[in-house]
């Protein structure tokens, strides 16, 4: 392998780049265009590893990314309304693929140490995030489990309970609309963005673009994608993302309708769940990616009132610039700590930092002193957006406190009130 390098370089030729990916997912190969399959990814951001003498026709590695924003925690909130959160940059790892002739032979870690070198160079942008096909792989190159999504199942006509919203909510309307209406990835991105909470990605334009756009291969025997928008004022304030599929028995209908996603602030997301229970010719309801704190347990009455609940990892997060992606998010409790980061895949970040947070803001700075926490990069990926508890790292043996308390000093001051919500797949 030392004499046949593996180079990782942007890529030139997309029909060999999808090549790759479809010999790697073996799904049904689509028959649009490679244009049209690729829509969302632009060329400058597909990458691929390449050696000497490997397949003309497919590469042996892949990767893309998505320009992304992501919601971490803000300063305290006493600084205002809004300043529990804010969007900050961050470069969303998709499309990742080795050939099946090439595993094993170092081709996913050079195309990892390509994205961290990519990334750090890039300015203004210092944390990479993906949602994991194989948990196992990630956390090996840095990358810490940040939040938990659940999918819950709810029966047709399940009585949700908000006393305290029903005022709120009687003054949002509904309006069903299809993915294929020109308007509609516009307005899911605005949306988005105007209800991002704490752990939400959002893309760009064209990554809505995609979302909305279904390959005649996606659609056999599905109904397409529709969309439910919340409005308020005559102003779209959420929407909910969903499909249904027929199903009788014994001569009564037992559909099943599947929403991708529920967007917007409590009373939005109440009304629009309301309404996805109430479908005609429905009996069950599946909601996917519903966060941990997320309101929708609590208006069902509990885990046991609904059909069913099941839980995920969501997303992952990777602190590519160490000092810069600390001190970008807000920090809720005071703290003034060594720790002592180790990183194999962005040896930059590697070393003994000082780590002084106050009111809501941190500064992140090399240090000669002795570390009194030691933990792999990992561990502040998970603890990134506010629901990944470093005790409980530390219990696990995951983490090393060299003083007693420090764990628990950095935890308390990177932890939330409010657990990160899930983030929408990319």
């Amino acid at each position: 392998m030392t004499a046949n390098r593996i180079r990782v370089t942007r890529v030139t030729d997309a029909e060999r780049y999808l090549a790759t990916d479809h010999t790697v997912w073996f799904d049904e190969v689509p028959s649009a265009p490679a244009e049209v399959q690729l829509m969302g990814l632009a060329p400058e951001h597909r990458f691929a590893a390449d050696t000497d003498g490997s397949d003309p026709g497919a590469y042996p590695g892949i990767y893309g990314v998505f320009p992304l924003t992501l919601t971490v925690p803000g300063v305290v909130p006493a600084a205002g309304p809004g300043s529990e959160t804010r969007q900050v940059p961050c470069s969303g790892l998709t499309w990742v693929g080795v050939h099946p002739d090439h595993r094993r032979r170092g081709v996913l870690s050079a195309m990892l140490r390509h994205h961290f070198e990519q990334v750090h160079e890039e300015e203004g942008t210092y944390l990479s995030a993906l949602h994991a096909s194989e948990p196992a792989i990630y956390g090996r190159h840095g990358y810490g489990l940040a939040s938990l999504e659940l999918e819950v199942s709810l029966g047709r006509g399940t009585t949700l309970a908000a006393p305290g919203l029903d005022g709120p909510a009687a003054s949002v309307t509904t309006q069903l609309a299809n993915v294929s209406d020109a308007d509609v990835p516009k307005r899911l991105r605005e949306c988005h963005l105007g209800a991002a909470p704490l752990g939400t990605v959002v893309g760009e334009p064209d990554y809505y673009a995609r979302i909305c756009h279904e390959l005649p291969e996606h659609l056999r025997d599905r109904e397409p994608w529709r969309v439910l928008f919340a409005r308020r004022d005559a102003a779209d304030v959420g929407f909910a993302m969903f499909r249904r599929k027929h199903k009788w028995e014994r001569a009564r209908p037992s559909g099943a309708l599947e929403a991708w996603a529920v967007v917007g602030d409590p009373a939005a997301q109440l009304t629009l769940f309301r309404r996805l229970v109430d479908f005609d010719l429905i009996g069950t309801v599946k909601i996917c990616k519903v966060g941990v704190d997320d309101p929708l347990l609590l208006w069902a009455g509990g885990p046991r009132s609904t059909a069913d609940v099941a839980t995920y990892d969501s997303l992952w997060v990777r602190l590519v610039d160490l000092p810069e992606s600390l001190q970008a998010r807000g920090w809720g409790a005071p703290c003034d700590l060594v720790v002592e980061v180790t990183d194999r895949s962005a040896p930059w970040n590697e070393g003994r930092w000082r780590i002084r947070a106050d009111a809501g803001a941190a500064t992140v700075e090399r240090s000669t002193a002795e570390a009194e926490v030691r933990l792999p990069v990992a561990a502040l990926g998970s603890a990134y957006l506010g629901g990944g508890n470093l005790v409980a790292l530390l219990r696990a043996g995951l983490v090393e406190e060299r003083r007693g308390g420090a764990v628990a000093e950095l935890s308390r001051a990177m932890r939330t009130e409010v657990a990160p919500s899930a983030a929408f797949g990319f």
